[in-house]
């Protein structure tokens, strides 16, 4: 885009107080988003702004701010009265009018063929007394595609500014601003405002980097351009903030927060199973057993003849007083505590 063009629109809006806003027919995202954002930017300027399409506004782009600003028609309180029906060569021989008791009727007799449509197919819409002066285009190919905002031939008086990124754009109108190379018309129209020195606020760059977001499939497309991610950082850093394609359908921007990361959930350790603590009364006890055992094997020893007594090896037994030394009862034991003692009669502990 050369600053001639951009320099072009600015002295457009600039000297007209009456501006409209038109979206394509069955608009995207990236379509709606671009022409609800110009809107915005241009009423904040207090210009007498209108915003229509020719059709209402999907659900798939009912999170847009200002999405209930859009009409079917360049509509107000005043202007002329247009009655739409659909028409077929054949169907209509030709159209009259009766005055009745303070009413207007609206005649149509119908041709050969008969009329095909009901009641429910006749639309209304209110004009501006005439097509503004300035008329800003957005994302349609074909200008033939409005014609149920406003009549092409009352177009002779109005600037036409056709902004778009689509191949097959006819490049209709009196000023033409479109770039097949850019990915979005977000992106088109987001450098046009920067350009332009309006000012950009929350709404109006939540609304460009959604449109941005879901012409380049969140920035994954080939066809991503360069200033796809350059005006998306500037809208970023104007309060816009990147959701997913699935959030971007969702009606409410406070409600979304960002998703935390999973606590790891590690298995509890299993405590080890404590040995049960021995009281110094059960050392005691066991101690006074293995002396009684003890001293039982050497009498039995001693009431035998050596010559019967059979050869056996010796075994490395643990004495009592080895065990206690193990368990650590006795802390500081006698001098004689390691020399042999022979048994002689009953002991008391």
């Amino acid at each position: 885009m050369d600053s001639l063009t951009f320099k072009q629109i600015k002295d457009l809006i600039d000297s007209n107080q009456e501006i409209a806003v038109v979206a394509g027919k069955n608009p995207s995202l990236d379509d709606m988003g671009a022409a609800l954002s110009l809107y915005l930017a241009i009423t904040a300027l207090g210009k007498n702004t209108v915003i229509a399409a020719p059709e209402p506004p999907i659900v798939e782009i009912s999170n847009l701010v200002g999405i209930n600003k859009v009409k079917t028609g360049l509509g107000g309180q005043g202007g002329d009265l247009i009655v739409s029906f659909p028409y077929k060569e054949g169907e209509i021989d030709k159209v009259s009018y009766t005055l009745e008791n303070e009413l207007l009727n609206i005649v149509v007799k119908e041709g050969p063929l008969g009329l095909n449509f009901s009641q429910k197919d006749v639309k209304f819409a209110r004009g501006v007394g005439g097509v503004p002066k300035l008329l800003l285009v957005i994302g349609s190919p074909r200008l033939s595609d409005l014609s149920g905002i406003f009549d092409i031939a009352d177009l002779k008086d109005t600037t036409v500014v056709n902004i778009d990124n689509k191949q097959e754009n006819q490049g209709f109108g009196d000023l033409v601003m479109v770039s097949a190379k850019s990915s979005s018309v977000s992106e088109i129209v987001a450098n046009l405002i920067l350009y332009l020195g309006f000012p950009i606020d929350q709404d109006i760059a939540q609304n460009l980097l959604s449109g941005i977001t879901f012409a380049t499939g969140d920035f994954q497309s080939s066809s991503t351009s360069s200033l796809a991610f350059e005006m998306a950082g500037i809208l970023m850093r104007n309060g816009a903030r990147r959701m997913s394609l699935v959030r971007q359908r969702s009606t409410d921007f406070d409600s979304f927060v960002p998703a935390q990361p999973q606590p790891i959930i590690r298995p509890a350790l299993q405590p080890q199973a404590q040995q049960p603590k021995q009281s110094s009364e059960d050392v005691i006890a066991r101690l006074r057993k293995q002396i009684l055992e003890s001293q039982k094997r050497q009498e039995q020893r001693a009431s035998t003849p050596i010559e019967s007594q059979p050869q056996v090896d010796k075994v490395q037994e643990v004495s009592p007083i080895d065990q206690v030394e193990k368990e650590r009862v006795i802390e500081n034991p006698p001098e004689d505590w390691l020399t042999p003692k022979i048994y002689k009669g009953s002991t008391n502990f």
